[in-house]
């Protein structure tokens, strides 16, 4: 099975599991600027050179070799599972893509259809409730997770945990899990612990969200989305990310993390 959602600088220095929605774009131009001493012009996620992806064929023996090795410092980055999915609803589900159209073409009119959801458009300037649209999308998330129907999960909403399962389950080990919402401490550490070519000032390096301005900004704090019957679904989508990763459940306010990730307990966990 290999490394799936695996990049990997051209230097080796740094191993990085990519789970969506917690800041990928800007930790991948991070790598990039690291052997390159520039950013990659475009969205990261379309370079097909300059960095080793387990998308791309020709990288999967540095990578397998790399990580097999303990070569570079290999680490992955996690956010609060309540801002997670309103992200990826606000991006994915009510915004409008880098390449002007819906996500995954048909998906929002089903979701209007089977699930009753309104996003607006750009033409009304995407006026419509975004407390019911977002409940009734949570409910489909929940169904993609739980029953793989009416589809399977989408990347940008399955569990954090699953994705970073993959890589202690096929052989790999991480030196570092940090947070989003603490995100300039650890990638510091990050690059601290790497032998990077070029030196990376964090202070200087832009947020790279490339989903942003293409949809509606969120309206309400996060516990207005949430009502008892979301927060039910919340726990049975992403149980093992609140525990794991120390994310606080009963306050969908408190963005920030309870405590460090035990590493040791992650690796027993998801190495199942």
């Amino acid at each position: 099975m290999g490394f799936p959602g695996v990049w990997m600088t051209e230097s080796e220095s740094l191993v990085y599991r990519v789970v969506p929605k917690c800041a990928c774009s800007t930790i991948g131009q991070i790598m990039f600027y690291s052997d390159h001493g520039r950013f990659f012009d475009g969205d990261i996620h379309d370079s097909t050179d300059g960095m080793h992806k387990w998308a791309q064929d020709h990288s999967h023996d540095p990578i397998e070799r790399a990580v097999r090795a303990r070569k570079g410092v290999t680490f992955t980055c996690v956010r609060n599972p309540y801002a997670r999915i309103l992200s990826s609803f606000f991006d994915k589900i009510a915004g409008i893509q880098r390449n002007g159209r819906r996500y995954r073409g048909n998906l929002v009119p089903q979701l209007m259809q089977r699930y009753g959801i309104d996003v607006g458009s750009p033409e009304n300037g995407f006026d419509f409730d975004q407390i019911a649209s977002f409940r009734r999308f949570l409910l489909f998330a929940r169904d993609t997770v739980r029953f793989r129907k009416p589809m399977e999960p989408d990347i940008h909403w399955s569990a954090m945990s699953g994705h970073i399962s993959t890589f202690i389950v096929n052989g790999g080990r991480y030196d570092r899990i940090f947070f989003t919402e603490a995100f300039n401490d650890g990638m510091q550490k990050v690059l601290d612990a790497a032998d990077n070519p070029v030196e990376v000032d964090l202070a200087q390096v832009p947020r790279f969200n490339e989903s942003e301005g293409h949809g509606p900004k969120r309206a309400h704090k996060v516990s207005d989305y949430f009502d008892d019957l979301s927060r039910h679904l919340i726990w049975e989508i992403y149980k093992d990310d609140f525990q794991l990763f120390r994310y606080d459940f009963d306050d969908p306010d408190n963005k920030m993390p309870l405590g460090e990730v035990d590493l040791d307990e992650v690796h027993a966990k998801l190495g199942r």
